[in-house]
């Protein structure tokens, strides 16, 4: 397992966020030891005055460098680790490759990712009770969800991963995306069986784990 860096700190927050899991689902697979530290969300440790001023939107992940760089968002910091450890290549091998990564990697995030993003805000017992909530929109928007999981599941077909024909960045966004998912109440079908068969494979991945 390679370090990171001697002064770097990854600014975590444990399952179910599925944003840095991501982060720890990626350097997991390129063999990168982050130093972590937790911040709580429940106990909204990550609006602290301390991780506001490293972050000013006060979200987990993010990445402080060496000499004191700040890098959030979560595909920003996947793409830091890339340039750090190139291989495995999970942002593709080629320009072919790399242009269908993000391709996918964007369906999911405008396919999926928004609805789901939109049930949790409006309709979950621990955002639903923050000013600003409209739970008509949040309900309004899982059959939304359902229709996108309907999406993947043609999109791959009887393929073993998302966008190339090994395991990249977009296997990790749909992997933490229907996970999520699946944490405020909204399961896979039964019937889809080419998700189904993908969300195995993907979960039995020791990085999954991470």
């Amino acid at each position: 397992m390679r370090s990171a860096g001697v002064g770097m700190i990854f600014f975590n927050s444990p399952n179910p966020a599925p944003n840095p899991r991501r982060v720890r689902i990626f350097a997991a697979e390129k063999g990168i030891a982050l130093p972590t530290r937790d911040l709580s969300i429940p106990d909204r440790e990550h609006k602290s005055e301390e991780f506001l001023a490293l972050n000013p939107r006060g979200q987990t992940p993010a990445l402080q460098l060496d000499d004191g760089t700040v890098i959030a968002e979560s595909v920003a910091i996947c793409r830091y680790l890339e340039g750090l450890q190139p291989e495995p290549p999970l942002f593709g091998r080629d320009a072919r490759e790399q242009a269908l990564v993000e391709m996918w990697s964007r369906r999911v995030e405008m396919v999926l990712m928004a609805p789901v993003g939109a049930v949790w805000v409006h309709t979950h017992p621990f955002t639903a009770r923050l000013p600003g909530r409209n739970a008509e929109w949040g309900e309004a928007n899982r059959p939304r969800v359902g229709e996108a999981m309907r999406f993947f599941d043609a999109s791959l077909g009887a393929r073993e991963f998302l966008a190339a024909d090994h395991f990249t960045n977009a296997d990790i966004l749909l992997l933490t995306t229907i996970d999520f998912a699946g944490f405020i109440g909204i399961e896979m079908a039964e019937d889809l069986s080419n998700l189904r068969a993908w969300h195995a494979r993907v979960s039995a991945r020791p990085s999954a784990a991470a």
